[in-house]
């Protein structure tokens, strides 16, 4: 069987590096970009700002108190998606084959591969050399021979790197890896891997299969493979988008009642972006995020799809009423999502993306 050649592209910083792009003065600051509320949190932190701690998902008033100077740069998705056709463009010259995983990453399999470069680290570097010359911005790679470790060895040479695993380094590159560095692996399950005395891949491998499946489930199947190096998910060229989601950060924090008022906003954005892509969906799930961080999901699943503003709002509502209602619980965010699309309006996003609203704006 041939070997497969599977290259993960993942730009640096890219957000935060369009911008850059557009204020070059800036390269050397501190700078994120985030929204204006005080409830915004960072999507991008450029690598200056990473120096002093900051990091996508950190609120931004955390940010201001670790980085006063830091400068805050309104985030444009618009501009975001433009950039990210233009480099999908680019990586279609190489192979048809390209799983799009963000507006900012995508796997390749070139193992067939026609052009003239001998090797896929040589595509690779060609690939990011075209992508700089042609937008300015840098991306780094990783080459290996399945998905699963394409994704750890992009992450090795950042920013503006590659890294290659190949075949016959496969083991030996896993013996001393983190367990942190599998995907899946949180900190709470880490932490429960170091109580059993598993701190690398190579102490993971050692553990039997079915000793993984007493201990994480139907997960230790896929645990005992990945820590063998083993992943046979293919490239898939259309990644049908599996939820559309939008949510709101707000001001102040509020309880159930004073929620409410929000979702007719999130249901009119959520119906508005299903026109756009052509889709119904059956499941609409609600979540909410509580003062303490806490995360609380319902969801519903209907016979058949949920056309519009109305009956959208109608579940969300019953959605809500299943929500904790303690006279003490108070709210930061509200989220509404929208899945299990039919069959027929399915429709294959190159680079997918949530739709995220502030309530600032």
């Amino acid at each position: 069987m041939l070997e497969r050649k599977i290259i993960h592209i993942d730009m640096d910083a890219f957000y935060a590096s369009v911008e850059l792009r557009r204020r070059p003065e800036l390269k050397d600051q501190p700078v994120i970009v985030a929204g204006s509320g005080l409830r915004s949190v960072i999507c991008a932190a450029s690598y200056v700002a990473r120096q002093f701690g900051l990091h996508s998902a950190m609120p931004v008033a955390v940010a201001k108190r670790l980085c006063p100077h830091v400068i805050c740069i309104p985030p444009n998705f618009k501009k975001y998606r433009q950039v990210s056709a233009h480099i999908h463009s680019i990586l279609a010259r190489y192979t048809k084959l390209i799983e799009p995983i963000a507006l900012d990453e995508a796997y390749l399999d070139v193992t067939d591969y026609r052009g003239h470069l001998l090797y896929a680290r040589d595509i690779a570097r060609d690939i990011r050399q075209n992508i700089f010359d042609q937008t300015g911005l840098t991306a780094s790679a990783g080459i290996a021979p399945n998905k699963f470790l394409a994704k750890i060895a992009s992450d090795w040479h950042k920013p503006n790197g590659q890294f290659v695993i190949a075949p016959s380094q496969v083991n030996k590159f896993l013996q001393q890896l983190p367990l942190g560095k599998i995907p899946g692996i949180g900190k709470v399950t880490e932490q429960k891997m170091h109580a059993l005395g598993w701190r690398t891949v190579g102490d993971l491998r050692k553990a039997d299969r079915n000793l993984l499946v007493h201990y994480f489930g139907r997960w230790g199947y896929r645990l005992y493979d990945l820590a063998h190096g083993r992943d046979d998910s293919e490239v898939m060229i259309s990644r049908i988008r599996q939820q559309i989601s939008t949510e709101i950060t707000l001001e102040h924090n509020k309880n159930l009642t004073d929620i409410a008022i929000h979702l007719p906003e999130l249901v009119k954005s959520l119906t508005i972006t299903m026109q756009q892509k052509k889709m119904q969906g059956k499941c609409i799930t609600l979540k909410l995020k509580n003062s303490h961080f806490k995360t609380y999901t319902r969801s519903q699943t209907y016979s058949s799809p949920l056309l519009d503003g109305p009956t959208l709002l109608f579940a969300a509502k019953k959605l809500l009423n299943r929500m904790p209602n303690e006279h003490w619980q108070e709210y930061r965010l509200i989220g509404l999502g929208i899945s299990h699309f039919d069959q027929y309006s399915q429709q294959a996003e190159l680079w997918s993306d949530n739709l995220v609203l502030n309530s600032s704006h």
